[in-house]
């Protein structure tokens, strides 16, 4: 039977690379540079196109958030650097579309968790994920397409 972690925390990062950077250069990067092993940052990945990507399952804990990882899902999409390497939301409108149901689906699960950005974290010292979390989600309109 899977422990049940007390999730505290919906976490949005963003990669902080380029937005054409692949999945497997940043398992590597966390691998090779960063001395994870095979523990990922996140619980999440959203590629440029919105496919979410599951990276690990919510039973364990990623390396997304230094002092936090314990009760935090963590999730991000790919990129948040620009190409000179400044924090830049450049999140593509499928991206974007892609982690607010994320979200949705993530706090319909934990609705005692808080959605945070990486920097509204006290101890980080980061732009992550490169823009206001609480306030893209106040203003975000979904488009529903065609629907009717």
């Amino acid at each position: 039977m899977k422990t049940l972690r007390d999730i505290k925390f919906i976490v949005v990062h963003c990669t902080a690379t380029p937005p054409n950077s692949t999945i497997e250069s940043i398992k590597r990067f966390w691998k090779e540079k960063r001395g994870w092993g095979d523990v990922p940052g996140y619980h999440y990945i959203i590629e440029r196109n919105g496919n979410v990507i599951k990276l690990l399952d919510e039973s364990k804990n990623s390396y997304g958030v230094y002092h936090h990882n314990s009760n935090c899902i963590s999730l991000a999409y790919i990129g948040g650097i620009d190409k000179e390497g400044k924090p830049q939301d450049n999140r593509s409108d499928a991206q974007k579309h892609a982690m607010f149901n994320l979200i949705v689906s993530l706090t319909e699960k934990y609705p005692k968790a808080e959605v945070l950005g990486h920097r509204d974290f006290p101890d980080a010292k980061k732009a992550c994920p490169c823009f206001d979390v609480k306030t893209w989600l106040k203003n975000y309109e979904p488009d529903l397409g065609n629907a009717a």
